[in-house]
């Protein structure tokens, strides 16, 4: 008789895309379904999904991996759910209908709301580790239940359901008879003491939100419900979760404090495992649950960057200057190495160290000429600047590394990870499995699941790729460092001039 061959599927929930990926008993991808969805920007700074774009893109892309399964007679071990953290929707627990579109993490339209609670900062970094900043969610559950018609009302009276996207695919999944978080996603909220692991009472009184529209918070390898059988046909269990940047650390097996890794997706992520007491950032880095496993919890500290990938979206769909973002490579071999022109990618604001909502894009230092080439050049150097900018707030945090480890879309670009390499001065390293997050949600139903007994087992299951040593030319790289500081300040005095024009 022929051994069962055992797998399980990540169902990988991003901002542009879904995807359900198939992998193996040794953790190594064998097939992908992925559909990608639009956003949609009703207003300047306003960012917005379709929760049913969000819904069927998972439903889809997972019956084509359980399919995959099927033909191919391999056991679903258990389901892995990886996801675009802080995103918030609100839905009808009776129903399951949102309330309103979701309002992705990128979204600045609670910025002077944020604005009035700056006197409260400190205090809300020390209970959450977090910034009082747009980007996280509780600022817009607020926004949601006092713009929706009678939505505060229905709140209160237990009637609604606030989740971030592992919530409300979980309620979808298993057929709304499971409201469960994890504690990754849960310390993205502004609502989560990070400290004492609880949702906090006086952080729901700050933001004005119920404790009834709340999750319940579960470790990141634990049982997080079946799949209905109704929409599915087979009871599969939901066994691993995790905010899409807390699963690139595990995927890319930082398991030791000052272990650290970089993620290029849509926007750009620092983060390094600081052990098991939270440290608070004396810089503006964030501090975040990495993961909880059978009830202890491993801290990291973050850097965000909002928008990384999402420029070279923008210069191919927005400009139509990028044919497509695989081009981008061949276009910035093109240009002159002190070429002068500076992109500041702040479409949704600066994150760390500066946050600034009100922060807009800028492109400085054109000539007459200056082509296609150089602005995607630029753009491409803007994201190894804001990297470097987050590597030097770790630094003076007392968190030197000499390599880093990266992933995502945009380090399929071998000139931008050199250039990165360059930029940070330090070794670069790429992994053989470039898609990390989806992977770091695969280990944790493996765990779950039973397929490794530790977290541990798995560090050596994703080598590394290729290597990049930094190749520095000091002048140069002065120069390019003092371009990029005076760009920024330039952009930060725009957005102070906006908030005083908002404020007359």
């Amino acid at each position: 008789m022929s051994a069962v061959h055992k797998a399980v599927i990540t169902i990988d929930q991003g901002t542009t895309s879904t995807r359900a990926i198939v992998f193996d008993s040794v953790f190594a991808p064998v097939f992908t379904a992925q559909e990608e969805y639009p956003q949609h920007y009703p207003r300047p700074g306003w960012v917005e999904h379709d929760p049913e774009d969000i819904w069927q893109t998972t439903v889809s892309t997972l019956k084509q991996a359980m399919a995959y399964c099927r033909e191919n007679a391999i056991e679903i071990a258990g389901i892995g759910l990886v996801n675009q953290r802080e995103t918030t929707l609100v839905w009808d627990r009776e129903t399951g209908k949102t309330l309103y579109p979701a309002i992705v993490w990128q979204d600045r339209r609670t910025a002077h709301q944020c604005h009035k609670l700056k006197h409260k900062e400190e205090w809300l970094h020390q209970r959450t580790g977090l910034r009082c900043d747009p980007y996280f969610s509780a600022t817009k559950i607020c926004w949601i239940l006092d713009n929706v018609p009678h939505a505060r009302e229905r709140a209160e009276a237990g009637e609604l359901a606030f989740g971030t996207i592992d919530s409300f695919l979980i309620w979808r999944l298993t057929g709304g008879k499971q409201h469960l978080t994890d504690t990754t996603n849960a310390s993205r909220t502004n609502l989560f003491n990070i400290n004492d692991m609880n949702w906090d009472n006086d952080l729901l009184a700050l933001f004005d939100v119920p404790a009834s529209l709340l999750p319940e918070v579960k470790n990141c390898a634990d049982d997080f419900g079946k799949l209905d059988t109704t929409e599915f046909g087979e009871s599969i269990p939901i066994c691993g979760v995790a905010g899409d940047q807390q699963a690139a650390l595990i995927g890319q097996g930082c398991y030791k404090m000052g272990e650290a890794k970089t993620t290029f997706g849509t926007g750009c992520f620092a983060l390094v495992n600081s052990g098991s007491e939270p440290a608070f950032s004396e810089q503006n880095l964030l501090t975040t649950v990495a993961y909880t496993l059978n009830g202890k919890t491993c801290y990291a500290m973050e850097g965000s960057i909002f928008v990384a990938g999402a420029a070279i979206q923008w210069l191919r769909d927005s400009l139509g200057i990028l044919p497509c973002a695989a081009d981008s490579e061949k276009l910035a071999r093109q240009v002159e190495e002190d070429h002068q022109v500076v992109v500041v990618p702040a479409f949704t604001g600066l994150g760390a160290p500066y946050w600034e909502p009100l922060a807009r894009g800028a492109i400085f230092g054109l000539t007459r000429g200056s082509t296609a080439a150089h602005v995607v050049r630029a753009t491409l150097e803007s994201v190894s600047y804001q990297t470097q900018d987050l590597l030097n707030a770790m630094r003076c945090d007392g968190i030197d590394t000499t390599t880093m480890n990266v992933d995502g879309g945009m380090v399929q670009n071998s000139w931008f990870c050199q250039f990165l390499a360059n930029t940070l001065d330090i070794t670069v390293n790429r992994p053989k499995v470039m898609e990390t997050t989806a992977l770091g949600a695969a280990y944790l139903a493996g765990l779950h699941a039973g397929l490794k007994d530790n977290i541990e087992d798995f560090a050596a299951l994703n080598p590394q790729d290729s290597t990049f040593e930094p190749e520095v030319d000091d002048i140069l790289k002065k120069k390019r460092q003092h371009r990029w500081q005076a760009a920024v300040k330039a952009t930060l005095i725009m957005a102070e001039a906006e908030a005083n024009l908002e404020c007359d």
